[in-house]
């Protein structure tokens, strides 16, 4: 589940890392109430003012703006509400901006430069061990700096046995080249990261940049947070910070029904029960001259009901030329599946105006495709995973 910057920072802080402080707002007057506030808590006389959206790249879209004064405070707020916000990250459609985060400025002038990192903590999948990754050229652009010089990018790598040691915390501290007080604020900053990524359950932290302001002090500027959504049955307060206007609608409805639902761009409707073979068959769509519209797994049950709420998602996306049903099955039978599609069918007949094909694999297979061509109904059984892919091809053609 992806958080907004404000959230991940109060998570962060939660933790005891140090962050850029802010105060969330979804009007142009509760902005400028923010800043009085900042003004008052912090001392600030410039505010940053940042478009809260699920996406990267803001600052490129004009998502992030400097305001050097109240009145700027509400003008800028003003010109981001409501916002189609388009960034490297989001569709061409853009992502509506619904709030903004008013922050205070940590830019300001003291008895050293600034300087700009960029930290991630996220797992290897290669190894099975979490790592940092960090960089001395933090900032907007550091997709550019992973592809033009790589050898700027460091990783420490953690052994789950031991945990972040302080050897190596001070490693990331040295290569990123502090001293003094700097380098005792970074490898604190560094242990009260990995300790919050950890106690979380998150997939992801990065934060871009990590400043080093001019009086030594190490603070999260901003914060991309993912969590484990296979954990957020134990983290309660953290699963309520979901903000559903960010994400699809109707994989937003798919999930309220318990059905594991990914919209995709193609026109060939799938709904199969299971991860693996749902993999399989849209590559057998690919392979018949189709695109997958979306993986849809409905998982063990396939009754009447179910199968029905799946139909009902798959059709809400305009592109869908045909609905390719894959079932294998094991624990449920092949029959009482047939019959449920029949049903399902009938009760929703004058909604489906496309092809369904319908491959059935598994305990009484024959007698399902016997169901479902005796049924009257514009459904198309296959038995063999290659008839099924000609049928597919067949009705795109």
């Amino acid at each position: 589940m992806n958080l907004h910057e404000y959230q991940g920072k109060e998570i962060l802080a939660s933790f005891g890392v140090d962050i850029q402080r802010g105060i969330v707002a979804d009007t142009p007057e509760s902005a400028a109430e923010a800043a009085l506030k900042l003004t008052d808590e912090t001392g600030t006389s410039w505010y940053v003012v940042k478009a809260q959206v699920h996406a990267g790249g803001r600052g490129k879209g004009g998502g992030v703006k400097l305001a050097k004064s109240i009145d700027e405070v509400k003008s800028i707020a003003d010109q981001i509400i409501g916002m189609q916000l388009i960034t490297p990250q989001t569709s061409a459609e853009g992502k509506t901006v619904h709030q903004v985060l008013v922050t205070e400025d940590v830019y300001y002038p003291g008895e050293s430069e600034t300087a700009e990192f960029y930290m991630s903590v996220l797992l290897n999948r290669a190894t099975g061990r979490n790592m940092i990754m960090y960089s001395t050229e933090g900032g907007m652009d550091i997709e550019e700096v992973a592809e033009k010089t790589p050898h700027l990018i460091f990783t420490e790598e953690i052994d789950p046995s031991v945990g972040l040691t302080g050897f190596q915390a001070r490693n990331i501290a040295f290569n990123l080249k502090l001293e003094g007080k700097a380098f005792k604020e970074m490898t604190r900053f560094v242990s009260a990261l990995y300790k919050a990524y950890e106690q979380s359950d998150s997939s992801l932290f990065e934060i871009n940049p990590v400043l080093k302001t001019s009086d030594d002090r190490v603070i999260a500027v901003d914060a991309k947070v993912t969590l484990d959504d296979n954990a957020l049955y134990r983290r309660k307060a953290y699963a309520e910070m979901r903000d559903t206007r960010e994400e699809n609608p109707i994989e937003v409805e798919a999930k309220a029904l318990g059905l594991n639902y990914v919209d995709l761009d193609g026109n060939v409707g799938c709904m199969v029960n299971g991860a693996g073979l749902a993999m399989a068959t849209m590559d057998l769509i690919k392979m018949a001259g189709g695109e997958p519209a979306n993986f849809l797994d409905v998982g063990g049950t396939a009754d009447a009901k179910r199968v029905e709420e799946a139909f009902g998602i798959i059709l809400k996306d305009p592109n869908v030329k045909a609905i390719l049903v894959n079932i294998f099955g094991g624990i449920v039978r092949c029959d009482r599946v047939a019959n449920g599609i029949v049903d399902a069918y009938k009760n929703m007949a004058d909604k489906i105006n496309v092809p369904i094909i319908v491959r059935l694999q598994g305990t009484n297979a024959e007698l399902a495709k016997e169901i479902i061509d005796q049924s009257g109904l514009e459904v198309q059984a296959a038995v063999q995973f290659q008839e099924a892919a000609d049928k597919v091809k067949a009705v795109l053609a």
